[in-house]
């Protein structure tokens, strides 16, 4: 039986479940009942068998998942780098106005892929962090562009058979660590761990994202696919975290308040266009009191203006209606020097409700418009105004980093549940490191926990040498925002979708109980699919799923070349089990 099908058992699933509960019900009565007879030892003895009792027929009342045995073939060689939702091969049927044609254009159903990607010809395994952070395999990520048309500005170069990150960048021409020196003595928050979430827009290869990792700041670096080939594959090879995206007509899939600092090194985002969507984008989320730093153009225009094939009428109009434009959304220039610029997010209720007013642009949101939807989000040319429900969660009264981690959000729903959530994953992570040992080794880089709740997988593993993509499904309940709230980072993403990733960018791939959530939405053999084009040749998959998807999931995941191995869960719990993958090395048999 597919696993799509399983779902026209479900009539039979709730008449079980009926039964079940009719069954916990009568062995309640039955041992208040016993209670009444035996000492306390005994009646725990009782409600051990209670428990098993229900458990038994909780497995015998639910059929598996039957599937087939099936093998993939590999995809066409030319699909090596296929990123199914931002290929380019698509580009001419949408619209050039903003760069819509660049975002997320998913195929259709009869459209999507049913094979394994292949690596390039002369794939080899990664280079491991840290020494990953300067270099690179060329095979790897075999792409020139960059190194051609930026080698007068350093960003990458090529030796042999190796690409070497320099540090170089278009504003940093004394490397990316001057660079950052100077950012830090213009915002000291830099230094004493109040900033720990940063969203670099345009990173370029990531080098800014790859040095903060060393400040103890976590970057998410955000690219298209467009003609500078790889920006995002090129971080992610290097350990860097990123992801695709670009600010055109729709929201960034972040929720509000999220990052305490924004960045842009002459990423040529028109921000003053459109009635400043974008920079409106900026504005949503970025944490209050948090910061938004520009270098490039418009900033020190009265000396760099030549360089920039424009006037300098033109620049200081440009600048001026920057200035103008941040003003009207409760930004404050907080600090400036050279070619970097810094401004700072109002949390300070007085300057919103000057912006309420009639005919004022741009205008507050009004209450339709949900600040924290980030997934297919129309952008909207209005301010989101801070929840004073949520004011401690301002970047100047939020618990500084590390203790962050483990301190109840604000905007948590639940003190217990949070803190219950925090101690499960120290014991599962326990557990995980003993059915394999490689997490916490330089073997494990990049991590994607797929359907997080808190974050709690990610901040388990925060000592190890790994970061960790926290995913929340967006048909989830929304807990995105104390992910990061905790200094860890994450997206929105709906699975029955392909990632917006390149292809062998992931270290390991966690997954709780994804299959049974939302297999009556997605098709599972195509969820299995993103997941093995995603995963790096000898990466992980760890599945913890209920019993009855596990021997289905280990079928098709034999069909992709994965080998697996079913253990019990850390408490023995019949109804769930651990699977445990790794995709194997191989080589297409065709020639790109």
């Amino acid at each position: 039986m597919e696993l799509k099908d399983y779902n026209q058992g479900r009539l039979h699933d709730q008449i079980s479940k009926v039964v079940t509960v009719g069954i916990i019900l009568v062995l309640w009565h039955f041992s208040f009942y016993l209670g009444g007879l035996f000492c306390s030892m005994k009646y725990e003895f009782v409600i051990k068998e209670i428990v098993k009792s229900v458990e038994s027929s909780e497995m015998n009342l639910s059929p598996s998942v039957q599937v087939e045995s099936v093998s993939f073939p590999q995809c066409s060689a030319n699909l090596q780098d296929y990123t199914p939702c931002t290929d380019p091969k698509r580009w001419k049927k949408y619209g050039k106005q903003r760069l819509t044609f660049m975002e997320r254009h998913c195929p259709p159903a009869f459209d999507r892929k049913e094979c394994l990607v292949p690596p390039p010809d002369g794939y080899k395994e990664p280079i491991r962090w840290p020494e990953s952070k300067n270099e690179c395999w060329y095979r790897n990520v075999p792409y020139d562009w960059i190194n051609k048309q930026k080698s007068n500005q350093h960003w990458l170069r090529k030796e042999g058979e190796k690409f070497y990150f320099p540090g170089g960048g278009t504003m940093f021409p004394d490397g990316v660590g001057a660079y950052v020196n100077l950012m830090q003595n213009l915002i000291p928050g830099m230094k004493d761990r109040t900033i720990r979430t940063a969203i670099d827009t345009g990173c370029g290869v990531a080098s800014w994202g790859g040095d903060l990792l060393d400040r103890g700041i976590l970057t998410v670096s955000l690219a298209p696919r467009d003609n500078h080939e790889a920006q995002v594959q090129f971080a992610l090879e290097r350990g860097i975290p990123a992801i695709l995206g670009i600010l055109s007509t729709h929201r960034l899939p972040f929720p509000s308040s999220s990052f305490d600092m924004a960045h842009c090194s002459r990423c040529l985002i028109p921000w003053t266009e459109f009635g400043g969507v974008y920079l409106l984008e900026v504005h949503r989320i970025l944490r209050p009191g948090g910061f938004w730093v520009l270098s490039g153009p418009p900033i020190n225009y009265e000396k760099q203006w030549r360089g920039w094939d424009t006037t300098i009428e033109e620049q200081k109009t440009n600048h001026e209606k920057l200035q103008a434009l941040l003003t009207s959304m409760c930004f404050k220039l907080y600090n400036k020097k050279d070619d970097i610029a810094v401004w700072q997010k109002s949390s300070n209720q007085s300057c919103y409700k000057q912006l309420d007013t009639p005919n004022n642009y741009p205008p507050i949101c009004d209450d339709s418009i949900e600040p924290d939807s980030g997934w297919y989000t129309p952008l909207r040319p209005c301010v989101n105004v801070p929840d004073q429900k949520y004011k401690k969660s301002s970047l100047q009264l939020i618990t500084k980093w590390p203790k962050r981690l483990h301190a109840t959000p604000k905007r948590v729903a639940s003190d217990g549940a949070f803190k219950q959530d925090d101690n499960k994953w120290k014991i599962r992570v326990n557990y995980y490191k003993k059915l394999l040992p490689d997490i916490g080794t330089d073997k494990i880089r990049n991590v994607m926990d797929m359907n997080t709740v808190y974050g709690g997988l990610a901040a388990a593993l925060v000592e190890d040498p790994l970061w960790v993509m926290n995913v929340v499904s967006s048909y989830a309940p929304n807990t995105l925002p104390v992910v990061f709230d905790r200094g860890l980072i994450g997206t929105f993403h709906d699975w029955c979708e392909a990632f917006s990733t390149y292809p062998r960018t992931y270290d390991l791939l966690h997954v709780d109980g994804l299959f049974t959530t939302a297999s009556h939405r997605c098709d599972m053999k195509y969820v299995l699919l993103e997941m093995d084009r995603i995963l790096r040749p000898k990466g992980y998959a760890i599945i913890r799923e209920s019993s009855n998807f596990v021997e289905a999931i280990a079928t098709i995941a034999k069909g992709m070349k994965w080998d697996c191995f079913k253990e019990a869960t850390e408490y023995n719990i019949e109804t769930e089990k651990v699977l445990i993958c790794r995709k194997k090395l191989w080589y297409s048999q065709q020639s790109a």
